[in-house]
């Protein structure tokens, strides 16, 4: 008889963890690469080589402490991707302030909560950015203390930081410890207010670190970063990583062009590339892609959603990322938790989300019993190791709920573990569609329906149905030129290749899916918007 293994495994390594805090560590990569470029802005052609940008850093760093700011008080950053972004996350940390991550894409009421919840003493805020007035926004909650950037608030806080004694920093850094939380992320709140994942030095230094480890990078890349820097993805996978090894972070863009994109690692010749699926099909699909000069590309990282195999063939094929990672994990988990090696396979890379990291444990349970389940049976994802949060902020009731007594961050999400430990996320429980009493993962269903030559993009939820509890529904995105398609149609392409189960009774046509700003496809809005039209008479809506 086989024995069966239980779906638990410990990353193992030989690279220690970094027992140090992140201004110390930047300290020492400045110290190593000083004349190496450590960040580029490519819309301003701004550049700053790591002794440069070390000395920016304290420059911020003693501005913050003239202006009273102390170890521990929070500071919040309200922008899109821009230099002074990376400069404030940094300066913060140097002096042990928390800082606190603000969506851009936030209205009033969201920036209220997360302002008032945190309780900064201080935000550091573009003026504008798109459609948000965000001098207007702050005006209208009543928060006061705002360092405007490019305006004299900004110029002010560097000229007193230029004038202030250097033996403050090492005064307020012999008081540091990497266990201090210094970050405030709010969770997307696809479901009553947003969450504060607390997360330390070594949460995020750590994480960022062994990503880097995993893609190879050295002091030789150069990494565009597209993806928000208010998100792990941006702040920890993209500059934490990079400059932990003296790489450069190059910010192609405020928010994500895939033309500015395509443009910057050919100009700035990036060696990696970052992005959830839907920017990689953005660009992929961009009408001058074959214009750009992409050799330069080795590697990327690819995380936020599942990822279609034709998504990947493409990333490998066209744009030449032949080592691009997959990444797995959640903002409270620093974010990654699994990750693809180099030398996976386009199976691994689009089939797994990875193995465990290192330094850390991961299992999958059943969600009712907390048990450990069989390799190869579905269940809840959970972690534990260096990289979980402190918990949200000021919420020890909502942290217990995901935290629990031994250790492990329950995810919420479904996976399964295979014999050699890769990890794949079939889903979220919430997401799971149980139609007729079968259970249905729509990952599997979207992976299909990517083979579809008209079908750029797709997402299958569950919507409510009288007989059989839930059915399918098919959200897509075609590719330009195609013609379109119906609820017949794609239920022709799919029969014979899915159980009759697994294909969608309804189809819905759309130029793209509502996400968050950080490119997480919300399917809770997906849902609800779902069930109004199901019951309109919507062309765009076919079904049976």
């Amino acid at each position: 008889m086989v024995e069966t293994l239980p779906s638990y495994v410990s990353g193992t390594a030989d690279v220690p963890l970094l027992g140090e805090t992140i201004g110390e560590n930047l300290r020492r990569a400045a110290g190593r690469y000083g004349e190496r470029d450590a960040l580029v802005e490519v819309a301003t052609g701004r550049r700053w080589t790591y002794a440069a940008f070390d000395a920016a850093v304290d420059e911020v760093a003693l501005g913050l402490l003239e202006r009273g700011i102390g170890q521990g008080d929070r500071v919040g950053i309200w922008a899109p991707n821009c230099a002074e972004w990376v400069l404030t996350q940094y300066a913060t940390a140097r002096i042990g302030a928390v800082l606190v991550n603000i969506n851009p894409a936030y209205r009033s009421h969201e920036l209220a909560y997360a302002v008032g919840q945190s309780e900064p003493s201080l935000v550091v805020s573009a003026v504008a950015y798109k459609s948000s007035d965000y001098r207007a926004m702050l005006a209208e909650i009543g928060f006061q203390d705002v360092v405007f950037l490019g305006e004299p608030g900004w110029d002010g806080l560097l000229a007193a930081g230029r004038g202030a004694d250097p033996a403050l920093l090492r005064e307020r850094a012999a008081a540091l410890s990497f266990d201090d939380p210094i970050n405030i992320q709010y969770t997307s709140g696809t479901t009553g207010f947003p969450k504060g994942a607390t997360l330390t030095h070594h949460n995020i230094l750590n994480n960022g670190y062994f990503v880097a480890e995993r893609v190879g990078y050295t002091e030789a890349d150069r990494v565009c970063l597209p993806v928000p820097l208010y998100h792990c993805f941006g702040m920890v996978m993209g500059n934490l990583a990079a400059h932990s090894h003296g790489a450069c972070v190059v910010l192609p863009a405020a928010g994500f062009e895939a033309e500015a994109t395509l443009r910057a690692v050919e100009q700035e010749r990036c060696t990696s590339l970052y992005g959830v699926p839907t920017m990689f099909i953005a660009e992929l699909n961009h009408p001058r892609i074959a214009e750009f000069d992409l050799s330069s590309l080795r590697t990327g990282i690819m995380a936020g959603s599942p990822c279609p195999v034709e998504v990947m063939k493409g990333v490998v094929d066209r744009m030449h990322m032949r080592e691009v990672a997959i990444c797995y994990g959640m903002t409270e988990t620093s974010p990654v938790s699994t990750m693809t090696r180099r030398d996976d396979g386009l199976a691994r890379r689009t089939g797994t989300v990875g193995r465990v990291m290192p330094h850390l444990e991961v299992k999958v349970v059943d969600p009712d019993s907390g048990l450990v389940v069989p390799r190869g049976t579905p269940g809840e994802l959970c972690t534990r190791g260096y990289s979980v949060m402190k918990g949200y902020w000021n919420e020890p009731d909502r942290s217990a709920e995901v935290i629990d007594t031994s250790g492990w961050m329950h995810s919420g999400d479904l996976a399964t573990m295979d014999a050699e430990g890769y990890v794949n996320v079939v889903g979220r429980i919430k997401d799971m569609v149980i139609r007729g009493g079968e259970n249905v993962y729509p990952r599997e269903v979207e992976e299909y329906l990517h083979t579809h030559p008209g079908i750029a993009d797709v997402q299958v939820i569950g919507v409510p149905d009288a007989k059989y509890g839930e059915e399918l529904m098919a959200w897509i995105v075609q590719r330009p030129g195609a013609a379109p398609l119906d609820a017949e149609a794609v239920r022709s392409f799919c029969a014979g290749r899915l159980a009759h189960f697994k294909i969608p009774r309804y189809v819905h046509l759309v130029d793209a899916f509502p996400m968050t700003v950080t490119g997480k496809i919300r399917k809770v809005e997906m849902r609800e918007r779902a069930l109004g039209l199901l019951g309109l008479d919507d062309a765009s809506v076919t079904g049976t």
